[in-house]
């Protein structure tokens, strides 16, 4: 066997995995966000979410994402970090709004990224947008500046430790 069937093999591997992950992915959103498991409903959730995973797949490698228990654990620590998190911001965002004075210090800080992979990037990004007090303003090479609620520091290493540390390290090992 040649080392452009091997190669083939693989890519045609990777695609399928790709597509298969994205797929169920989008399938599980679109069954959350409906909300119900009539057949209907998910059968045109399943044709829908197969021609987007299958269109993503194809325009690109990003998706093609091989995977293993390591990784597989890793996005289950990861997810349960996320809530974990997005619940801490919850709460300080309530305290922050039923506060009798509020005391707050935002600002813009720099933080790195060790992340190579756009999907990876995008991931942590999101993650950080989505906890309540955080917001991405910019993504330049290897620092993303974040609109920081109450800033406790503006050391970028502490700074990156705080807001990226904990999805950083799992989403890492996932995409790279």
């Amino acid at each position: 066997m040649s080392t452009h069937q091997q190669y083939d093999r693989s890519s045609s591997a990777a695609w399928l995995q790709g597509l298969a992950l994205l797929w169920a992915f989008l399938f599980v959103v679109w069954l959350v966000i409906n909300a119900t498991t009539e057949l209907p409903v998910v059968i045109t959730g399943a044709v829908i979410s197969f021609a987007l995973a299958a269109i993503f797949v194809r325009r690109g490698d990003v998706w093609r994402i091989g995977v293993t228990p390591l990784k597989t654990y890793h996005f289950i620590a990861y997810t349960g970090v996320f809530f974990i998190e997005m619940v801490k911001a919850n709460i300080n965002m309530m305290r922050y709004v039923y506060a009798p004075r509020i005391d707050i210090r935002p600002g813009i800080v720099k933080i790195n990224m060790r992340l190579k992979s756009p999907i990876g990037r995008l991931a942590l990004a999101n993650s950080i947008a989505l906890t309540p007090g955080s917001l991405v303003m910019d993504i330049s090479d290897d620092t993303l500046f974040i609109h920081w609620l109450d800033v406790k520091t503006t050391d970028p290493d502490m700074a990156t430790a705080m807001i990226a540390g904990p999805f950083e390290k799992h989403l890492e090992v996932v995409f790279g």
